[in-house]
């Protein structure tokens, strides 16, 4: 991690000296005055240049990336990572072989591993993000699946008409039930149980 002090008229240009001596842009930095400076009489007659600190942070997008990395090579899995960062989701979808043994049983190891990246990324970092970690797609055909699944289920409680318990699903999958479904007059969904065994149940 470098850190550098620098000067200029300003404290504008004191950091725009270190930014270009650190090759690096504002927003990777940490900064920190020193002193303001003085502009003095006439712009001439006691002037005092500002001194500034600067030091590189690592950008907490780019350091969650890192640890991402770092967890797939310690699980053997030779993969790229794609990042896309749209307000504050940030949104890790990763490519190549072996991609099976990230997803799991239902993506119950990339959900594992979503929740580990968003625990990362807020941890000591000045902006909060949610993170979806993503596999080969595996998200859209998930999402998928839970839409079929919940018509069916719905379906089967009107037929029968009883209650259906689903499955224990983490919290943004069953909100994917809960939408689907929010339309069906027929029926009601609701949450029960505590994590990490909550489920949906739909109700005639």
């Amino acid at each position: 991690m470098r850190e550098i002090t620098a000067s200029g008229q300003t404290v504008d240009e004191a950091v725009q000296a270190a930014l270009e001596q650190l090759k690096t842009t504002r927003d990777h930095v940490e900064v920190n005055v020193i002193d303001e400076g003085k502009k003095g009489l006439f712009g001439v007659f006691g002037t005092k240049r500002a001194y500034v600190k600067v030091r590189i942070v690592e950008n907490q997008i780019e350091k969650t990336e890192k640890y991402l990395k770092q967890i797939m090579k310690q699980m053997n899995v030779s993969a790229t990572v794609l990042t896309t960062v749209v307000d504050n989701h940030v949104t890790y979808e990763v490519t190549g072989d072996d991609i099976a043994v990230l997803i799991g049983k239902r993506g119950q190891t990339l959900n594992a591993l979503q929740y580990l990246l968003h625990l990362a990324m807020n941890k000591s970092g000045t902006e909060f993000y949610t993170v979806t970690l993503d596999a080969e797609g595996y998200r859209s055909r998930r999402k998928e699946t839970l839409e079929a699944l919940a018509k069916k289920m719905a379906d089967k409680a009107v037929r029968l008409n009883r209650k259906v318990a689903l499955e224990p699903m983490p919290a943004f999958e069953r909100k994917i039930i809960h939408n689907v479904l929010q339309e069906n007059e027929a029926i009601t969904t609701y949450s029960d149980g505590h994590e990490p065994h909550r489920h949906i149940v739909i109700q005639p």
